[in-house]
C-alpha cells in the first residue's frame, strides 16, 4: 500500500524544505516517493534546485525514485467538479463566479483539493510514499478539517433549506416561483447576483452524495497517515503547534513526531561558561563575551521549548540545525534531515 506522510505546521517554519528533505531521504532508502506541495511561492522548486514544478508529478533530476508536484488548486477543483457532478451541472458551476471565488480563494477549499489529490495518488499505487506539504492555514489543522468542513457545507441545514431535500421538486418550484422573484430583485439591484447565488446553491447541492462519500474516504487516509508537525522556537509557531494539539479532538489524528527546525547547536549553551581567550582589546573582549552569553541563552531557550513540547504532548522531537543558505539540491536536503534519524524511526 502507498503510505502517506503529512507534513504540517505554521507558515514560515521551513515546512516545504523539510518536506523535500523527508522525500529525498525516503527515496534514498529505496522507496519511490512523491512530494506534493501546495506552496504558491514555489519553494519546493528552490529546495530541489529546479526551475519549475508543475501540477503533474515529474521525476526530480539526480534521482530515479523521487517525484515532485505542486498543486494547481483551480485545475484540481475543475477535476473534482467534472468527476462528481453531471456534465451540465459541472459546466454551470465552473462558470459561476461564486463557485470560482470559493475554489480559488478559500483556505478550506484549497485544503480539500490537496486532500483529494493526495487520495488520488494513494489510489494509483504508483508511489510507495506520498509526502504532502500542507497549506499553513490554521497552523495546519485546517487541512485535516477540510473534508468534514466541505461535507458540512454541502449538507448543512441552511443549504438544505435553500435548495430543499427533494431536488427535482425544488427545482420545479424554483423555476416557477423563486426565479421570477429573483429576476425582480436583480432588476432593482442592477445585476444577476441573486440568480447566480441561487443557481450556485442548487447546483452545489446535487454534488452532496458523491462529495460526502469522498470526504469520508479522504478522512480515512488522513487517519492512517504519518503526521509530522514542524515548528521553530519563535513564539508564533510554538503557539500554532500548541493550538494544533489542543484542537485535535474530533479529527482522530495522532501526530507521530515534531520536527523542531532551525535549532542552534547544543554546544552553544556551554560556550558562554568557558573563558574567552585571545584579543587584547578589553572593549571588544566584553562585546564578545556578551554576544556569547546572548547566543547561549537563545540556545537554552530553544532546547527548553523543544523539551516542553515533547513532555506535554508525549511526542518525540527531532531537532534540525539552522542552515544558511538553505539546501538547494538533493544531497543537501538529505544531509539536512538524515542525522536526525526521523526517517528510519518513522518507516521502521
Amino acid at each position: 500500500m502507498t503510505r502517506a506522510v503529512v507534513v504540517t505546521g505554521a507558515g514560515g517554519v521551513g515546512k516545504t524544505t523539510l518536506s523535500a528533505a523527508l522525500g529525498a531521504s525516503i527515496a534514498r532508502l529505496g522507496a519511490s516517493t512523491l512530494v506534493l506541495t501546495i506552496d504558491p511561492a514555489k519553494r519546493l522548486a528552490d529546495a530541489l534546485g529546479v526551475e519549475h514544478i508543475g501540477d503533474e508529478p515529474a521525476l526530480v533530476a539526480g534521482s530515479d525514485r523521487m517525484w515532485a508536484a505542486m498543486l494547481d488548486v483551480s485545475a484540481s477543483w475543475e477535476a473534482i467538479v467534472y468527476r462528481y457532478a453531471d456534465p451540465e451541472v459541472g459546466r454551470r458551476l465552473l462558470q459561476n463566479p461564486y463557485f470560482r471565488a470559493i475554489a480559488d480563494r478559500f483556505p478550506a477549499a484549497q485544503s480539500y483539493a490537496a486532500g483529494e489529490r493526495m487520495a488520488e495518488y494513494i489510489e494509483t499505487k504508483k508511489f510507495d510514499v506520498v509526502v504532502v506539504d500542507t497549506p499553513p492555514s490554521g497552523g495546519g489543522i485546517d487541512f485535516f478539517r477540510a473534508p468534514g468542513m466541505t461535507n458540512d457545507l454541502i449538507s448543512g441545514r441552511l443549504l438544505k433549506w435553500l435548495t430543499g431535500s427533494n431536488m427535482p421538486g425544488r427545482r420545479l418550484m424554483y423555476r416557477f416561483t423563486a426565479r421570477p422573484m429573483l429576476h425582480i430583485a436583480d432588476a432593482v439591484l442592477g445585476g444577476p447576483m441573486l440568480g447566480d447565488v441561487a443557481n450556485f446553491l442548487i447546483d452545489l447541492r446535487t454534488m452532496y452524495d458523491a462529495l460526502s462519500e469522498r470526504s469520508r474516504t479522504i478522512e480515512s487516509y488522513l487517519k492512517g497517515a504519518t503526521t509530522i508537525i514542524t515548528t521553530t522556537a519563535d513564539p508564533t509557531p510554538i503557539h500554532e503547534t500548541r493550538r494544533f494539539f489542543d484542537e485535535l479532538h474530533g479529527i482522530h489524528i495522532e501526530p507521530a513526531a515534531i520536527i523542531f527546525n532551525r535549532m542552534l547547536p547544543p554546544a552553544w549553551m556551554k560556550a558562554a561558561s568557558r573563558p574567552a581567550r585571545g584579543g587584547r582589546d578589553a572593549e571588544l573582549h566584553a562585546i564578545a563575551v556578551t554576544n556569547l552569553r546572548a547566543w547561549a541563552t537563545e540556545a537554552r531557550r530553544q532546547s527548553d521549548a523543544a523539551d516542553e513540547l515533547s513532555a506535554r504532548y508525549h511526542v518525540p522531537v527531532y531537532p534540525v540545525p539552522w542552515k544558511t543558505p538553505p539546501p538547494q539540491n538533493l544531497d543537501e536536503l538529505d544531509k539536512l534531515i538524515e542525522p536526525t534519524g526521523i526517517v528510519q524511526d518513522l518507516l521502521s
